[in-house]
């Protein structure tokens, strides 16, 4: 490193706040400070800021009603329909421009380019052959497919007809594909014969039709056949089942009208784990979820229509649906999809797709940051990202050296960061900077977004001192918001808002919506998000968030990914046990480990130091990218491990209980 970047590294690491560039100020659809104070004067009528963004069949007469709380319904009387709304309406001033720029792999093959004008034809074409099948209205259509064209075509198309899709991850299991679809009572899938993973070909079908097993009622499957000839599986479709070629070309250049639905009208269903092991069917609502992703996509991401704009995201998670989908194609720009990793077949694939699509925004994890440190800053240098306007992150909170190291190594330090902070409930982004207003904190995710109020409570559900943590709960409805747990609104009630409300209440200002996750705020209002309110060690009785003490240890150098766990301990209850990845060049050594002790015992105190540090090259994930802490704890305390076959790296868990052993 030379004496500049040495500098300008020590510069970084002592800078705890940033402005936007004022290049990017000057051009920011949103610069006006004044916009808190506005929509807080002017709530709930400031969403019709969002409601604007969209076209309406009918327009609503009502922007909030809270007469019947918690089941708070926005834009009431209005009809929109999505489909029309991220492509009719774009057709005469960008038909010809680039909707959807597709890179597959392998990096070899054709990548597939959509405009306006193409994805409007095909998306008619599978309404078209959906309704066909008897898709109706509120019939619930189940997909599981990977990242290709098809799966947004299909879910804009079902958006058309009035019937709600329900994505599942192409990852999941057959078990979870048969959970979902027995839950949301689906009829109809769509899904493809295989993709491919790391420049290999997948059988995704014969996962299906195991899933498809397990469904107890009959089902009508159409199969989109991902995999060219020479890397097909043999598959013969069962009589239920029908090509995607087939259904949609019998269609060829139909046209089908959008069907108008109520703002309140389910747009979608989304899965996500629940505490009881159940998964949840969070329902989305037409008219406020999509006026929510168009929104947030506006003033956080700062989407303009001749942007290309890329997010990392899968379309199987709520930040694919709102922000590679809905949100980007509302606002007429083009959105990028990328059917593989960021490491193969090099470790430089994302900064080669920046590259040669000009990309202006990138909006990726945490989990990928830390993993593009790891790999060293030698692959984004290879490329020229000057394309660039914006950074985001989303999954988690991010420490504050992988902050920087992405705002200085893929930035350039003129690219703002915005850090999000939301779930699949809350339908968008919740909590963050607005890059054209608001200075960035490295580690804080920023300051609620106009309109919503977000408050740190303690267990009675008072206000906690800045710097102290608490439960993040939010105070008011906004339009994003799920609006209940599919055929279980008992559910929908228990989970969310129970904590801090009176419950027989009538008036909806006594209903607090409650997430789950615990946070802490500054003297000017920052929040930062510590992880899930059961992510929590309690050791002698003291209750330490895992994040912030995985956030101490990623702050050591030679640390590029950790995570802590707690395990049995005959005296404290609980233990810190932290399973830490070194970044290349870092032995874990001895000294490493007074460092990361160290770092924790300054960082926390001495009631944090970890028990135990294990140093692995891997740590157990999901295909999403999620480790499994519970497969972590099990290795701690010595339990039993169960079933390790929906981890993406399942051979790493031997190697670390070896090494707990040891």
């Amino acid at each position: 490193m030379s004496d500049a970047d040495t500098e300008l590294e020590a510069r970084l690491e002592e800078q705890d706040s940033f402005e936007p560039p004022e290049s990017f100020v000057e051009q920011a659809n949103v610069s006006n400070p004044d916009i808190y104070e506005e929509f807080e004067e002017n709530w709930p009528e400031c969403w019709e800021a969002a409601a604007d963004m969209l076209d309406w069949e009918t327009e609503y007469d009502q922007t909030f009603d809270g007469s019947n709380p918690p089941f708070f319904e926005w834009f009431t009387g209005g009809e929109l329909n999505a489909s029309a709304n991220c492509l009719d309406r774009h057709l005469d001033e960008r038909g010809d421009e680039v909707a959807i720029e597709w890179v597959g792999e392998p990096t070899d093959e054709a990548n597939r380019t959509y405009t306006y004008e193409d994805l409007h034809r095909e998306v008619n074409e599978a309404a078209a052959a959906l309704r066909e099948m008897g898709v109706g209205e509120d019939d619930v259509v189940t997909m599981y497919m990977p990242m290709i064209p098809e799966l947004p075509i299909a879910m804009l198309a079902c958006a058309r007809i009035g019937a709600p899709h329900s994505v599942v991850f192409a990852g999941f299991s057959a078990d979870a594909l048969a959970t979902r679809m027995n839950a949301a009572d689906s009829e109809y899938l769509i899904t493809c014969d295989g993709y491919y993973r790391r420049g290999d070909p997948l059988d995704h079908l014969e996962k299906a039709n195991e899933g498809l097993d397990n469904v107890e009622h009959d089902t009508e499957t159409v199969v989109v056949e991902r995999l060219p000839e020479d890397d097909a599986f043999d598959h013969d479709l069962r009589d239920d089942q029908r090509l995607w070629v087939d259904a949609v070309h019998a269609h060829k250049g139909a046209e089908v009208e959008p069907v108008a639905r109520d703002a309140e009208d389910m747009l979608f269903l989304m899965y996500t784990s629940g505490t009881t092991g159940e998964p949840k069917g969070v329902k989305h609502t037409t008219g406020g979820y999509l006026s929510w992703a168009a929104w947030t996509s506006h003033a956080v991401l700062d989407i303009k229509p001749e942007d290309t704009y890329f997010c990392s995201a899968d379309i199987g998670w709520i930040t694919g649906h709102s922000y590679i989908v809905y949100g980007p194609l509302a606002l007429g720009t083009t959105t990028m999809m990328y059917e593989g990793t960021p490491d193969h077949p090099e470790r430089d694939r994302l900064w080669e797709i920046v590259e040669e699509y000009e990309a202006t925004q990138l909006y990726t994890a945490p989990t990928a940051i830390r993993a593009f440190m790891k790999w060293g800053s030698e692959f984004p240098d290879q490329h020229d990202l000057s394309s660039l306007r914006l950074l985001g992150t989303v999954g988690e909170p991010i420490n504050p050296r992988a902050w920087k190291w992405y705002y200085k190594h893929i930035g350039n330090e003129e690219c703002p960061v915005v850090d999000t902070w939301w779930q699949t409930e809350t339908g968008g982004m919740m909590v963050t900077t607005l890059p054209g207003v608001k200075e960035m904190k490295p580690g804080s995710a920023g300051p609620a977004l106009p309109g919503i109020d977000a408050e740190i409570v303690d267990t009675t559900g008072e206000q906690v001192e800045p710097g102290r943590a608490g439960y993040l709960t939010i105070q008011k409805p906004w339009p994003g918001m799920l609006r209940t747990l599919y055929q279980n609104d008992e559910r929908f009630v228990d989970e969310y808002w129970r904590e801090y409300s009176d419950t027989d209440s009538d008036d909806w200002r006594d209903w607090t919506y409650f997430p789950e996750d615990g946070a802490k705020i500054d003297e000017d209002g920052y929040i930062t998000v510590l992880g899930r309110v059961d992510d929590v060690i309690n050791v002698s009785g003291h209750r330490l968030g895992t994040m912030e003490i995985e956030s101490a240890i990623v702050g050591v150098e030679g640390v590029a990914e950790a995570a802590v766990v707690g395990g049995d301990h005959e005296m404290k209850g609980e233990a810190v046990y932290a399973y830490v990845i070194t970044e290349d060049g870092y032995d874990g050594d001895e000294e490493l480990r007074d460092a990361i002790i160290q770092g924790v015992e300054d960082g926390i105190g001495p009631i944090a130091r970890p028990e135990q540090v294990i140093f692995t090259p891997e740590l157990p994930k999901t295909r999403s990218g999620k480790i499994m802490r519970r497969l972590l704890e099990d290795i701690a305390n010595g339990a039993e491990l169960g079933d390790t076959s929906t981890l993406r790296n399942p051979d790493v868990v031997a190697s670390i209980q070896e090494q707990v052993q040891k």
